[in-house]
């Protein structure tokens, strides 16, 4: 049995995943997309090294952030340590936000497995600078109209990946999420989301992206910028640092790069919405009404008798 705690950011997702791996002697598996990143701490609100110390965790500081990683990667390196886990005869938690990452290991699915290629990023750079966004997200379009419909025309990371994708595999991104995908059959599943209203999800954004900002984040990313990581990496396109990174560039103010922080903070919460209630597996909690270690501890311990 694995079990999954998901659910948008800024929920307890950590901490009721340390309090869960304690009481059921389990092993944390992260499903959070940039906190394999060697160096990206307060941005991507890593377990702190005292948090780390309660309950062993698996796929944090993995790689360098100019190392290329991708979901087929995260579901190889992932299942190889479910896989251990369990043969340690402990639970094996996957606790994070990332929809994608956690449909590949809930899910069987075909996924398009196309490395990055260098040259064809830099020549639809060069496209993307010379003929404009527009026209890059037209041409992705093209090949590919779900994806094009579903990534905004200024996201130009996102466009290259999905072109990439089509140009190294001859099949669109979007026939991925589209997909309607079987249960994996490797292990039982068990899901929690962890969730509540609007209202209270956005003050808690507001609070997040505040609490990173006092904690150092563009002090973070002025030392990765230093070390001669380019903004342009995928890594350097997370939340929080595509954004601080345009503020040191000199390209926005620092109170537009703090607002513009805290928008996409909110919009990446929508969309973790929207990703995860189309699993229908997810028991939701709303942790304003309910305390979720009981209820996830109660459902292993029934999950864990007699069939």
């Amino acid at each position: 049995m694995v079990v999954f705690i998901v659910g948008p950011t800024g929920t307890g997702k950590t901490e009721a995943g340390i309090e869960v791996a304690r009481a059921a002697g389990g092993e944390i598996v992260s499903a959070d997309s940039m906190q394999f990143y060697r160096g990206m701490d307060v941005g991507t609100a890593k377990p702190t090294p005292e948090q780390r110390e309660q309950a062993p965790h698996h796929l944090i500081d993995r790689i360098d952030p100019d190392e290329p990683y991708n979901v087929a990667d995260f579901h190889a390196d992932a299942t190889a340590i479910i896989d251990q886990v369990l043969g340690r005869g402990h639970l094996p938690l996957v606790v994070g936000g990332s929809g994608l990452y956690v449909r590949a290991l809930a899910n069987k699915l075909d996924l398009p497995v196309a490395e990055p290629d260098d040259e064809l990023r830099t020549r639809l750079k060069e496209f993307a600078r010379h003929s404009g966004r527009q026209a890059l997200h037209q041409r992705l379009a093209k090949v590919d109209p779900i994806s094009a419909e579903r990534i905004h025309p200024n996201d130009q990371k996102k466009i290259i990946r999905a072109i990439e994708v089509y140009e190294r595999t001859g099949r669109p991104l979007s026939e991925v999420y589209s997909e309607d995908p079987e249960p994996t059959d490797r292990y039982r599943c068990l899901m929690f989301g962890l969730t509540c209203d609007r209202e209270e999800l956005y003050r808690r954004v507001e609070e997040r992206c505040d609490r990173m900002i006092n904690s150092g984040l563009l002090k973070e990313v002025q030392e990765l910028l230093d070390a001669g990581y380019s903004p342009d990496l995928q890594a350097m396109q997370a939340i929080g640092y595509k954004e601080f990174a345009a503020f040191l560039r000199g390209e926005v103010s620092f109170p537009e790069a703090v607002e513009t922080f805290k928008r996409n903070t909110r919009r990446y919460v929508k969309r973790q919405l929207t990703w995860f209630r189309t699993e229908e597996r997810i028991r939701w909690i709303d942790i304003l009404e309910q305390e979720p270690v009981p209820i996830i501890l109660s459902a292993i311990e029934e999950a864990a008798g007699p069939r």
